[in-house]
């Protein structure tokens, strides 16, 4: 394939690329989104194929087929709640390869036309440098995030006296050293990098809770990104160069967004993260008590309402109760009940958990509202029927200035005439911190599994 055909496909790709994140942000052209970048995905590797200087086909086709069987065994088992360490785990390998193909390049310059041994010129070492470092922090850093989401390692914030200033040491060590590796090209200072940067990545993860596991995830999605677009340089690949930058650019708006979300500056999270990576323990109730009902209770309010608003949370991805929710609320609709799904923007283990399961079982989209668009709504609304969220709804986040969610917009259950809270017990979310919601007038605990018991309110219902 020429150089001017070739560059016109992965400019062609490019675009499919920019078309599926332009479709990824919105439920409705979700599905859309995913075709331009599938569809962009094969005119790249199509045309990196296609590349007159492919040295063997067969090692190739042996790596996608491994490649490929691996990520559907995956695929078909993981479950959606496992999703977040999923992506953790597929930014550590983009990490990973970022790491050796630098080390590839280092050692064949001549193979990737940026030189010869120990004579590479300055900028490609720059490239290489910058690429090992970003992909070694990206691996090391989700691998440590992999380890918190899935529960082998505490999800709590990992501190020790004197971790920033070390952290801050390393980081000039690093630059240090690299200014070196390009002055003397020696593969001992190239490993020293990338050990050096390996351990950055670990250190700056585990002092990072899981209630900021949400940023996490887009931080090192965007850290990927960059990685990639490094090894794009190295490669002097223009699709790889384009679609890094994208990766990089969107993981780190996503990023903001995700910390707007939450009220945390982005060094607020990376310098001080807080809660663990499961619920607290149950609340010390004192003398206050606990209004707790059952499906009829609950059955009975909503049937009798005007209006119900919805407000899943992770509780209710972990029960896989999207179904039975979405059949509870066909019911009621049936009863000319006016029912709407509020969704926060860091409800879940990941942005956009709920919008997902929402959209598996069907739910219109034009009943899906986001907190800004929602909130007002609640002060009128009957019925507010929180499932398995927690963080999100307390009102803590803007009556306690001591809290560490102090400042965090939440969805305003509380003003709905009566809230409806199903969860398993009075324990914390993740944020480690109790819901005083529990414990008001208005506020009726439904305790049970969250699938179950919106099964039992349809058979009520029914």
């Amino acid at each position: 394939m020429s150089a001017d055909l070739s560059g016109f496909a992965y400019l062609v790709a490019s675009v499919c690329f920019i078309m599926a994140l332009r479709g990824l942000s919105s439920p409705e052209t979700a599905r859309a989104g995913n075709i331009y970048g599938i569809v962009g995905m094969l005119i790249a590797v199509g045309t990196t194929l296609a590349d007159p200087t492919v040295l063997s086909y067969t090692t190739i086709v042996i790596a996608v087929l491994i490649g490929g069987a691996i990520g559907t065994v995956v695929a078909l088992k993981i479950e959606m709640t496992a999703l977040p360490q999923l992506v953790a785990a597929f930014h550590s390998l983009v990490g990973m390869a970022a790491v050796l193909v630098a080390a590839a390049a280092f050692y064949q310059p001549q193979a990737y036309g940026i030189g010869t041994p120990g004579n590479i010129a300055v900028a490609s070492l720059v490239e290489m440098s910058i690429g090992t470092v970003i992909g070694a922090i990206t691996f090391t850093g989700s691998i440590i995030a992999f380890a918190k989401l899935q529960g082998i390692m505490s999800g709590a914030p990992i501190t020790f006296p004197g971790q920033h200033l070390l952290n801050a040491c390393l980081g000039i060590g690093a630059i240090a050293l690299v200014y070196w590796f390009c002055q003397e090209q020696t593969g001992s200072l190239f490993w020293t990098i990338a050990i050096l940067a390996f351990v950055i990545g670990g250190l700056i993860i585990i002092p990072i809770g899981g209630a900021d596991m949400p940023v996490v995830i887009s931080m090192l999605n965007s850290y990927s990104g960059w990685a990639a677009c490094g090894i794009g340089f190295t490669l002097q690949n223009t699709a790889l160069i384009i679609v890094g930058a994208l990766v990089g650019s969107s993981g780190a708006i996503l990023s903001y967004i995700m910390c707007k979300g939450m009220n945390r500056s982005f060094f607020n999270v990376i310098l001080g993260g807080f809660g663990g990576e499961t619920a607290g323990p149950a609340a010390d109730m004192g003398d206050r008590t606990v209004r707790s009902g059952n499906a009829d209770d609950a059955a009975f309010l909503m049937k009798n309402a005007g209006s119900v608003i919805i407000v899943p949370g992770y509780g209710f991805a972990v029960a896989q109760a999207q179904h039975a929710l979405r059949e509870m609320a066909d019911l009621l609709k049936k009863e000319g009940i006016k029912v709407s799904y509020a969704v926060h923007p860091v409800a879940g283990r990941m942005p956009g958990h709920m919008n997902v399961l929402l959209a598996e079982a069907s739910v219109p989209y034009d009943e899906v509202f986001e907190l800004d668009e929602i909130n007002r709504d609640f002060a009128s609304t009957d019925v507010a029927f929180v499932i398995g969220a927690n963080d999100v709804t307390n009102p803590a986040a803007k009556n306690d200035p001591t809290s560490p969610i102090y400042g965090m917009p939440v969805l305003n259950v509380e003003e709905a005439g009566t809230v409806l809270f199903i969860k398993r017990s009075l324990a914390s979310g993740y944020a480690g911190i109790d819901n005083e919601l529990f414990f008001r007038d208005k506020t009726m605990m439904l305790f049970s599994d969250a699938k179950a018991m919106c099964e039992n309110i349809v058979k009520v219902l029914e």
